[in-house]
Order: structure tokens, then C-alpha cells, then sequence
């Protein structure tokens, strides 16, 4: 059976990423393309990169017919698909890659991001689309929220250790790399080449990123009490990657061995041989997400070190594994291909 999708934010950073992965899988087809300011545009002249690809030429939403698409990619800013998906079909399929239904509760959206939430009454249905740990959710869900790329990684480091509690609660720290592309393709003057490149800088100090309101949401969760990390994230002046260096209070080979039974059966999720440590080297352009754990040389701490391509696991490759899942697909569609290197 062929699946219809559509696009919407089809001319960012993750619609490309989408149409990357889902020109390759073997029962979607790409019906439909939206990027309003470059609307009337083949996909070849906005990236070239496609050119080999039969696409359709990008136009605006409201020029989709969508009683003819069985599932929706929403890669539009924060606060724009809250408007976009209020007046989608109510039965129509949806993955949102933005952060606006994310945070279940309304107050923590509009705290984290500076307005109100203007879609509340979508925002009750939608499910976290952290893929390994929500299957069974997104399998029968109708809207998909997509994760922080940053939020993801540092999920995939950590929720198994909170799960099994063998890690203090109160001594996380997590200090987070990240390349450029996570800001987006929209012109920005500090990420300019002669602004970024050759430099490497922390941002967002404190308890200012808006991804601390997932992590404060689901390993609360995950608890059954409040959580709080020490986060700190760093931009890199790389295309494609996040590292995260974790630091935790716990018995390093009892952290190695949660990982890597938690992570066991899991085809995206790599736990390495304990003492090794993952690069974005080894998961450029793929769906997978490496994991090392080592010793500290501080007696009863660890180091956990989590490695994934933010457009792809840390976004539009993780939107198609939710996909997969809510169309009934094989999860693995169309995300096997290996990383690149170098």
C-alpha cells in the first residue's frame, strides 16, 4: 500500500532531511510540497542536492488538497504550525517537527516559549514522539509531537539510568555540543561563517533553553518526582551533529549495563563497548544515536557521551520512525541507510 504525504516547511533545514529519507522508502509518496515564500519554485532550485528526484513543485497550504493525503509533515516554526495544524482536517495524520505540542501543559509552553498556547484543545491529544520509549502511544495517535533535537539526545542518555534509578537525581549535568543547522535555515547574523567559524561558544545559560522544559517534563515523568538537570549547550561550527557529555553520580559499569539492556532489541540505538566514547563522525547523516559510557576518575561517577545527527534521529528522521509507526509500516523504513564518512 502507498501512503500520501505532505510537506509542509518543505524549503528548512528538516523538510530537505524529510524528502531525503522519504524519497528512498518503499511505500510513501512525497504528493505534496509546501513552502510559502517559495511557493511556485521546483524543489531542484531551492536545493540542488534533489535535483535527481520527481518532486512536486512547492506551493502554498492552502493549495493542498487534503482529502488526498494520509499523513503531514509540519517543518514550520514554533508558534506557526499551532496555527497551521488548528486548520488541518480533524482526521488527517500528523507529525509536528516544531516545539508547539511538546510541553503537555499549557503554562509550561507559554513560560518556555513567551506566548500563549493558541491550540489547547489539540494539545491534549498530542503524543511525545520520542519514538523508543512512546511506541505503543504514537502507533495509535493521531498527532505527533516531534522532540528537541538537544531533548532527544540527552533522553537517550538518560531516561533508561532515571528509570532504573541507579543514578542520583540531584547530580546531572549535562553538556551538550551542537552544530549550526539546529538553528535553522533562516539568516542570522551570528551565524554567519565570519561570525561562527573558528569560534565554539555556550549559550542559552542558566535555565534559559527552551529544551529544559522537556527534559523537566519527562524525567519528572519518569520519576514520579520533580527533576532538574544542569544543562549547558554549545554551538559548533559544524553542519550536522550533537554530542552530549554526561555526567552522572552512579556505578559506572551498573550505567553501561542499564544502557545497554534497556537498549538492547532497540535497531536505532547503539550502546558501545564500556570505556568507548561515540563521535557525530559515526552518525552523520543517519538515523542512529551512539552511546558510551566510561569511568570517572572521581569514585562512584560515570560519563555518559551520546552522539546523533541533529536532522535526521535528532528530527526528520525520528518524524519518518513516528511516521512508520502511525501508518503501520515497518519502524525501519526507509532510515537503514549507513552514516557517512567521513
Amino acid at each position: 500500500m502507498t501512503h500520501n504525504v505532505a510537506i509542509l516547511g518543505a524549503s528548512g533545514y528538516t523538510g530537505a532531511e524529510l524528502v531525503r529519507l522519504i524519497s528512498q522508502h518503499p511505500s510513501i509518496n512525497i504528493a505534496a510540497l509546501a513552502a510559502e515564500r517559495k511557493a511556485g519554485l521546483d524543489m531542484a532550485q531551492v536545493f540542488p542536492h534533489l535535483r535527481h528526484l520527481s518532486l512536486p513543485t512547492l506551493c502554498k497550504i492552502d493549495e493542498i488538497d487534503f482529502s488526498q493525503i494520509d499523513l503531514c509533515f509540519c517543518a514550520l516554526p514554533h508558534k506557526t504550525s499551532q496555527e497551521v495544524i488548528s486548520a488541518l482536517p480533524k482526521d488527517l495524520k500528523i507529525v509536528d517537527l516544531s516545539a508547539d505540542f511538546r510541553l503537555r501543559d499549557p503554562d509550561a509552553y507559554e513560560k518556555w516559549y513567551g506566548n500563549p498556547h493558541s491550540a489547547v484543545e489539540i494539545q491534549e491529544e498530542a503524543v511525545y514522539g520520542l519514538s523508543e520509549f512512546y511506541r505503543d502511544e504514537i502507533k495509535a495517535a493521531r498527532l505527533v509531537a516531534g522532540t528537541g533535537c538537544n531533548a532527544a539526545t540527552g533522553q537517550f542518555a538518560l531516561r533508561p539510568l532515571i528509570a532504573a534509578g541507579v543514578i542520583d537525581l540531584d547530580e546531572i549535568i549535562l553538556d551538550l555540543k551542537c552544530a549550526v543547522s539546529g538553528a535553522g535555515r533562516a539568516l542570522k547574523e551570528n551565524l554567519l561563517h565570519a561570525e561562527l567559524s573558528e569560534g565554539y561558544h555556550a549559550y542559552a545559560l542558566g535555565s534559559t533553553h527552551r529544551h529544559l522544559g522537556e527534559f523537566d517534563q519527562e524525567f519528572s515523568k519518569l520519576a514520579g518526582r520533580p527533576v532538574k538537570v544542569q544543562f549547558t549547550p554549545h554551538l559548533l561550527p559544524v553542519n550536522r551533529g550533537i554530542l552530549a557529555t554526561v555526567y552522572v553520580k552512579g556505578t559506572a559499569q551498573t550505567v553501561h549495563d542499564t544502557l545497554a539492556q534497556a537498549y538492547e532489541k532497540e535497531p536505532f540505538i547503539e550502546v558501545l563497548p564500556f570505556g568507548e566514547a561515540p563521535s557525530t563522525h559515526h552518525v552523520r547523516g543517519s538515523n542512529f544515536c551512539h552511546i558510551g559510557v566510561a569511568e570517572d576518575r572521581l569514585e562512584g561517577r560515570a560519563i555518559v557521551i551520546a552522539a546523533l545527527d541533529n536532522l535526521t534521529k535528532g528530527s526528520s528522521g525520528q518524524a519518518l520512525q513516528n511516521a512508520n509507526l502511525m501508518l503501520g509500516e515497518e519502524e525501519t523504513a526507509g532510515l537503514m541507510m549507513a552514516p557517512l564518512f567521513p
